[in-house]
C-alpha cells in the first residue's frame, strides 16, 4: 500500500517576530500533524519530536500539503540538515492550483466551495494559543493548537481526495461565483 502523508504545522512565532519571511527557519514549531494512509492515524508532534516528523515525511511515498514546500518545510529546516523538498516526494496543492490559475487561493476557499466546510480557525489563533501556553504552562492552549492543526490536515486530505475523485476543485472567484479549476492528481 502506498503511504500518503498529509502534513501541516503551526509555528511559535510570526514573520514579524523573526524579521520577515526570509527567516522561516527561526519561527519554531508549536505542533506538527501528519496523517498517514498506511497507519490510518493522525500523528501529533511537538517541537521535541521533529526528528520523528521529518522521518515520517522522508519515508512517505508522497507528502501532500498546502503551501508546505514554501512554508512548512522552511520552518522545519530549523530542525534538520536534510533539504526536505529534495528528500521527499511532494504534491503541494497550492503550487499546483496556482500553476493552472495564475494566482493563489486559500485552502479555506477550496474547502468551502468543494466540500461545504472550511477551516476551524487560523494561524493567528494558533500563535495566540502558543503565547497563552508559554505564559501559563497550562496544556489546554496546546490542545487547541493540536486540534486546529489536525483539522487542517483533515481538510487538506479531503480536498486532495475530492480533487482525485472529481478531477477538479471548486472555489469562489473574485466576484463570489463558484467556479472550478481542473487538476490531474490521479
Amino acid at each position: 500500500m502506498k503511504d500518503i502523508v498529509y502534513f501541516d504545522l503551526e509555528t511559535q512565532r510570526s514573520f514579524g517576530d523573526v524579521g520577515g519571511a526570509a527567516n522561516k527557519d527561526k519561527m519554531g514549531i508549536s505542533v506538527g500533524v501528519a496523517y498517514s494512509t498506511r497507519t490510518e492515524q493522525y500523528h501529533i508532534f511537538g517541537e521535541d519530536q521533529t526528528n520523528e516528523l521529518v522521518d515520517m515525511l522522508t519515508r512517505a511515498d508522497l507528502v501532500v500539503g498546502y503551501n508546505h514546500i514554501y512554508f512548512d518545510y522552511p520552518v522545519l529546516q530549523g530542525y534538520t540538515i536534510l533539504d526536505l523538498a529534495d528528500s521527499t516526494v511532494n504534491l503541494d496543492m497550492l503550487i499546483e492550483v496556482e500553476k493552472v490559475l495564475g494566482h493563489r487561493l486559500k485552502l479555506d476557499s477550496l474547502a468551502e466551495a468543494s466540500l461545504g466546510t472550511g477551516k476551524s480557525a487560523d494561524g493567528l489563533d494558533a500563535l495566540r494559543w502558543w503565547q497563552e501556553y508559554k505564559k501559563s504552562g497550562n496544556p489546554e492552549p496546546m490542545m487547541r493548537i493540536a486540534e486546529y492543526c489536525c483539522y487542517d490536515v483533515k481538510v487538506t486530505k479531503e480536498v486532495h481526495e475530492y480533487g482525485i475523485e472529481h478531477g477538479h476543485l471548486k472555489y469562489k472567484d473574485r466576484n463570489g461565483n463558484i467556479t472550478q479549476v481542473d487538476i490531474d492528481w490521479a
